[in-house]
């Protein structure tokens, strides 16, 4: 699966019911993922010892994948943030519906790709060790870059807020377009130009 080295192949079952002893799950929680999992399995586990070209990284020692077939398309990804917060490993998620997937990291909040054909979806198991690895796993299932000089974790929050200064920039644009005062008008402009002039330092 996903094209990973064969050696890094496993198949170990992860019985709901354990989950949800292990775990400490509320019980709207426990539903909710039953209703929406069928089942779930370790396919692969990515180490030094199955992957020896690549080191241990200083945060990241493991990362496994787990294959998660789910009961719909419509499955709301976000059912495996408890789940994936609980884990003690980093974790790539296969959301497995009939002969499509979609792959999902959680690092600080959860990215996914699109849903695509089984065959057609691969990971790759890019740098000199597990840091680099799962940081290019995450970027490219979130599809975005980390910038040089940056941890994927400031990354993260450094598009955070990017995206928080967009929306508020395009609330204060619709807010000048519908304002009838023209002082209202002026205040939402010089507002505007200020915060513009914040995102382009």
């Amino acid at each position: 699966m996903l094209g990973l080295p064969p050696t890094t192949e496993v198949k170990r079952p992860l019985p709901k019911t354990q989950l949800f002893k292990r775990f400490d799950w509320t019980a709207s929680q426990r539903e909710r993922f039953d209703a929406e999992v069928s089942r779930l399995d370790v396919v692969n586990w990515i180490s030094p010892r199955t992957v020896p070209a690549i080191a241990a990284g200083n945060e990241v020692k493991e990362i496994m994948v787990v294959d998660v077939l789910v009961k719909s398309r419509e499955f709301d990804a976000e059912s495996i943030v408890p789940f994936a917060k609980y884990l003690p490993y980093r974790t790539v998620f296969v959301l497995r519906y009939e002969d499509e997937a979609m792959l999902a990291a959680y690092h600080g909040k959860l990215f996914t790709a699109p849903w695509q054909h089984l065959d057609s979806i691969s990971l790759t198991l890019s740098g000199l060790n597990l840091d680099a690895v799962w940081e290019n796993i995450v970027s490219t299932i979130g599809d975005f870059s980390v910038e040089q000089d940056n941890s994927l974790t400031e990354q993260i929050k450094i598009d955070e807020e990017r995206d928080r200064h967009l929306r508020r920039i395009e609330a204060l644009e619709r807010q000048m377009k519908a304002a009838k005062q023209p002082r209202r008008k002026r205040e939402l402009f010089v507002e505007l130009q200020r915060l513009k002039g914040g995102f382009n330092e």
